[in-house]
This record gives structure tokens, sequence and C-alpha cells, in this order.
């Protein structure tokens, strides 16, 4: 956990060579839009979610089985020995992850419109749950409404591959937390992959925000198997 506020967990994700979206076109036939090392086809870190979601495609293996499984219980654990009363996640997905949370009251926050649709449909009987389409371009909560103890990044810091947009994401997640900030990301640097970017993230916090430390590291439950593909390089820091 960054402190005065931080639990953060490291995870790292391989990716291959190219990367496909699947659409089906009205004739039957499987149409695959290719993500090749070149980058030259990719569309933006917001566009390419979108998409995804509209082709019908989830958040990843990232927020399913074991995976989302071992992120639940550190968090669930988490707000339950931290007496947490709300929290705030940017990039909440397609809500995924959040249906394996016991939170009491929880905001969550996308670029992707879909996801939005897909969040507020899965959770439309859960009072303790609000959902807001979030542009990190546009974003400016000078008077604090977008607040809660801890503030969440899951899975997210390796997907902004536009260096601005990561800056913007950095700053709105710290402001935006009253005691705690959990970062669930890869840490090291790495040169873009198609829709992957992997960064040093704590080197920002080091610089941007001072008194925030890190106190303790947890061996990833399911290290990751080059030879399977199965499994994560993640690991826990706290």
């Amino acid at each position: 956990m960054l402190v005065e506020a931080a639990r953060i967990c490291a995870c790292f994700w391989m990716s291959g060579p190219n990367f496909g979206l699947y659409h089906r076109m009205p004739d039957g036939d499987m149409l695959k839009t290719i993500f090749a090392p070149g980058l030259d086809q990719f569309p933006g870190s917001k566009q390419y979610w979108e998409k995804r979601y509209i082709a019908g495609e989830t958040s990843g293996d990232g927020s399913c089985g074991q995976l989302g499984a071992f992120k639940a219980e550190i968090l669930n654990a988490f707000v339950k020995q931290n007496d947490i009363h709300s929290i705030i996640e940017f990039r909440c997905d397609d809500g995924h992850q959040l249906s394996l949370a016991e939170y009491p009251k929880y905001i969550g926050l996308d670029v992707s419109r879909k996801a939005m649709e897909l969040c507020r449909e899965r959770f439309r009987d859960d009072r303790s749950e609000s959902f807001f389409l979030y542009d990190p371009e546009a974003f400016a909560d000078q008077h604090g409404i977008f607040t809660a103890e801890p503030a969440l990044s899951l899975d997210v810091i390796f997907h902004l591959v536009e260096d601005h947009i990561y800056q913007l994401h950095m700053q709105h997640l710290f402001a935006a937390a009253e005691r705690y900030v959990t970062v669930y990301s890869s840490n090291v640097d790495r040169r873009q992959t198609a829709h992957e970017r992997h960064r040093q993230f704590s080197t920002w916090v080091d610089t941007n925000m001072m008194g925030w430390t890190l106190q303790e590291k947890i061996p990833s439950k399911f290290p990751y198997d080059e030879k399977s593909g199965a499994g994560s390089l993640s690991d826990v820091f706290i």
C-alpha cells in the first residue's frame, strides 16, 4: 500500500506480437482487426476499449478466474480491516471485478460508454453502486465531488499508452483519494506493444506525491508460466 495512503498491487502481463478484435459481419463472416507492434492501426486507449466492449469482448483475464479472485481477496480484506465505507475506481471496465467485491459504497468511472451500459445493467438492483462516464481530458473536480477513502486503479496503468492520458489518470486518482490509493499494475518501463505500455509508475509517485511510501511486497500467488502462458507476473506491493 502506498502510505499515507495506499495499497498497491503490481501486475505484469505479457502480450503477443499481434492483438486482434473479431467482429461478426452481416453475412456471418468474421472480420479481424489487427493491432500490430507497428501501432499504425491502434486507435488509442479510449477507442480500443469502446470497440472491444461493443464487439462483445470482456475486460480480460485479469478480472476473471483465479486472477480476479486474487484481487478480490486482497481488496475485500483491506476494506474490512481498515473500516472502509466508500470506494471510487477510475476505469471500472465492464464490472466483472466489481461483481467479486464486497464494498459498502462504490463509485465507478470509465471512458467507455458501452462499459457504463454493462455496469448499469449488471448492478441495476444494487443501490450501493453508482457509475459515471469519465473523460480524463475534460474531468475537473475542483469541489471534491468524486472522492472516497480509497481510490482504485486496477489493471489500468499499463493500458494507458498515451503519455498525457497516463499523467491525467495518476493526477485524478490521487486527488480523489481521502485515505488510500490502490493500484494494480505492472511497475516496469517497457516499449508499447499492441494495446499495452508498461510503466514504472512508482517513479511518478515518488516525484509527484511526496509522503507516500511503499511498505511491503507480497509475491504473486499465481506466477506467470512462459511455456503455458498461464498465471500472472503479478506481485503485491504494500
